[in-house]
């Protein structure tokens, strides 16, 4: 108990008003300086993820690279972690779950075209990229000991943050509550298959994503718009409930006393950062392989990752939980989320949610295996990422004897050490993103006035 009480005085201390007003104000400010470009952009992105070009260098499509990096991003956040910020902060976490993922977009397109920017080579050919390569080649050498601490970061959240405990462990509870399977053996099964895929490389895990990925989300999305067709009637309210929660930090519909505005706003920013990973640093990594020439394009296709992963599913998920209720009983994490299906489809609800997880999670293992495998190569070279490949397999089979409080606490803490150096380099480099946006807003013009031409 001691343990957990210290574990939770650092994640306070990290996830602190400091990193909160650095995330968001991160967010802010290029939202301000881009000309809230999350909103007059977001159409033009959002045809992107199919129709780009992918001209330029790179290992992967971006199509690849967005599931790769949605394969990462959309996990146990959107359904443990949203269950869990509306437990401990009401249902008004919810609404600063969206505000955070709002200007976290303005960030994380930032974020991919900064990856594309300035990506380099390792010795075996294979494109490396991500903030410790930005802050390298974009800040200078001399602030290699931010690029370091970036990287180390960023192998202590692959293998003991979102990378493997909470995906291992939401899963594992998942499959024991519907199957009676011991978390043990599910552990072992995880175990073997995370290791076939990962040592395949990033084409492996790319493949893998563009199958999943849009797969799961559809079967997902589905089964929410269910609940809340079935509730349609309790929308308006939930809505309402959700914008009072906010700003009052109490829940209307009674039982509920515990939530402050802090605790709201606390909840809502830090799951919603272990959601859709905008300011994290870790999206860019896989941004970076991506097939492209402008540096802008990756950047709008990486922003539809933090709307589809937060606006869509998040806010899926958050309203069936409020809507149904399961929110105030004694429930928590996947469990809760389990019994939000089952109460309006009791008998496939909790079926398509422990499979909808278990793909989830798998995915994100997936995507995590090469972020932590990039951030090891940068320190100590290509030949000896199958140590690293080995180390994660077993800290996969690890996850599963963990207990879900302690596994979420070690999370937040390591989540929080990632994105402060990233962050300072977005700042840092902020000049490079409003000047190679500018170029490609003029090349789109440019290819607009031509057409225009041709037609004429």
């Amino acid at each position: 108990m001691d343990f957990l009480q210290l574990l939770n005085s650092i994640d306070g201390f990290i996830w602190g008003p400091p990193l909160l007003v650095l995330l968001v104000g991160t967010g802010i400010y290029f939202t301000v300086r881009l000309g809230l470009i999350q909103i007059v952009k977001l159409p033009k992105a959002l045809k992107l993820i199919f129709k780009a070009e992918n001209n330029g260098s790179g290992d992967i499509s971006s199509f690849g690279a967005l599931c790769t990096a949605l394969a990462a991003t959309i996990g146990t956040g959107n359904i443990v972690g949203v269950a869990t910020a509306i437990k401990a902060g009401g249902p008004g976490a919810l609404f600063w779950m969206w505000l955070a993922a709002f200007f976290g977009m303005a960030t994380k397109y930032s974020e991919g075209l900064l990856a594309i920017k300035f990506r380099s080579k390792d010795s075996n050919g294979q494109i490396s990229g991500g903030p410790m390569y930005y802050i390298v080649n974009g800040m200078g050498q001399k602030w290699k000991p931010l690029a370091v601490f970036f990287a180390v970061s960023g192998i202590l959240v692959a293998l003991l943050g979102i990378g493997t405990f909470s995906q291992v462990n939401s899963i594992t509870e998942a499959v024991n509550s519907s199957f009676g399977i011991s978390p043990k053996i599910v552990g072992v099964v995880l175990a073997v298959l995370v290791a076939l895929v990962v040592f395949g490389g990033l084409q492996s895990i790319s493949n893998v994503a563009t199958k999943v990925v849009p797969f799961m989300t559809v079967v997902y999305i589905a089964i929410c718009l269910t609940i809340l067709v079935v509730s349609y009637n309790l929308i308006p309210q939930t809505f309402a409930l959700i914008l009072k929660s906010a700003f009052t930090g109490q829940a209307a519909a009674g039982g509920f006393l515990g939530a402050t505005v802090a605790m709201a706003i606390r909840n809502g920013i830090a799951r919603g950062v272990f959601s859709n990973e905008s300011g994290l640093g870790s999206a860019p990594i896989a941004a970076a392989a991506a097939k492209t020439e402008w540096p802008a394009e990756q950047g709008l296709i990486s922003m539809t990752g933090t709307f589809i992963d937060s606006i869509i599913i998040c806010t899926l998920t958050g309203v069936s939980l409020i809507i149904t209720g399961v929110w105030q009983g004694e429930l928590n994490g996947a469990v809760m989320t389990q019994a939000a299906f089952a109460s309006v489809l009791p008998t496939v609800g909790p079926l398509f949610l422990t499979v909808s997880l278990s793909l989830f999670a798998f995915t994100t293992i997936l995507g995590w295996s090469y972020y932590g495998e990039r951030c090891f190569e940068f320190l100590f070279g290509a030949k000896k990422i199958n140590i690293f490949r080995c180390l994660f397999v077993v800290m996969v089979l690890l996850g599963a004897f963990l207990k879900l409080e302690m596994v979420w606490i070690i999370a937040d803490i390591v989540n929080g050490l990632m994105a402060i150096p990233n962050l300072i380099a977005l700042l840092a480099l902020s000049p490079v993103v409003i000047s190679e946006t500018k170029l490609y807003m003029d090349h789109l013009q440019s290819l607009d006035k031509s057409q225009n031409k041709k037609v004429s």
